[in-house]
């Protein structure tokens, strides 16, 4: 059974906390959290990312940036990642998790989430888009 969902980026400023928003909006019962590769510790969700997630009810405001520890992936039954490379960069943290780690479009066709940061409004929707395309699919699979 899985009860907690660790979502990672690389900055967890952008796609992870939607990504986190989105999952913890449709499973309240689960443990969601977001963390970053290489966070920009401390910070706010991106501006741009906020409000596009404000835009489709899913507020961002709460945010606060964070690193990923090796004790946060072990103390989560799932870690879902934006892209194939941050597989093997979770793993250089946590070299037993690399089972439970996964992408977040997994279960669309095992597709990859471009960053968006620095870019148009028009890639934050995009982005938008697929994550939460993505996250449902997850909730699907999860309700199995």
């Amino acid at each position: 059974m899985i009860n907690s969902i660790l979502v990672v980026c690389i900055g967890n400023i952008c796609r992870s906390p939607t990504g986190e928003r989105l999952l913890n909006s449709a499973m309240p019962e689960k443990r969601i959290a977001s963390a970053g590769l290489k966070a920009v510790v401390g910070s706010p969700a991106d501006a741009t990312a906020s409000s596009v997630a404000e835009q489709h009810g899913m507020p961002l405001q709460e945010h606060v940036a964070q690193q990923l520890t090796s004790e946060m992936c072990r103390d989560n039954d799932l870690i879902l990642v934006m892209e194939k490379k941050h597989i093997d960069l979770v793993c250089r943290i946590n070299p037993s998790v690399r089972g439970k780690t996964m992408l977040f479009g997994h279960w669309i066709n095992q597709h990859e989430i471009a960053d968006p940061y620095k870019k148009s409004r028009d890639a934050f929707e995009a982005v938008y888009g697929v994550l939460e395309n993505a996250a449902q699919k997850w909730v699907n699979a999860l309700s199995r």
